[in-house]
């Protein structure tokens, strides 16, 4: 089992915020581990639809990415709107 520690970053309206990178890393980690696990046997599960998870886990951690890049490539958006 992995441990993973997300900084969480305060808004000024009280609600958290949680850095791209880290959510999209961890997005990919847990479909590494599930693939691994599955093929190595410590895990109950049926290969193909672990494999499918983990497509579904990695596809969304593309798509955050994706978004992010377009966010900040455009100019009016690169300010701190959180504040």
């Amino acid at each position: 089992m992995i441990q993973v520690t997300i900084p969480l970053i305060p808004t000024a309206q009280g609600g958290p915020l949680i850095p791209s990178d880290q959510v999209t890393a961890l997005l990919r980690r847990i479909a590494v581990d599930w693939v691994h696990s599955v093929e190595a046997g410590e895990m109950a599960a049926d290969a193909a639809t672990v494999h499918n998870l983990a497509e579904v886990l990695s596809e969304l951690a593309d798509s955050i990415d994706v978004e992010c890049i377009a966010f900040t490539s455009v100019p009016d958006r690169n300010r701190r709107t959180w504040e």
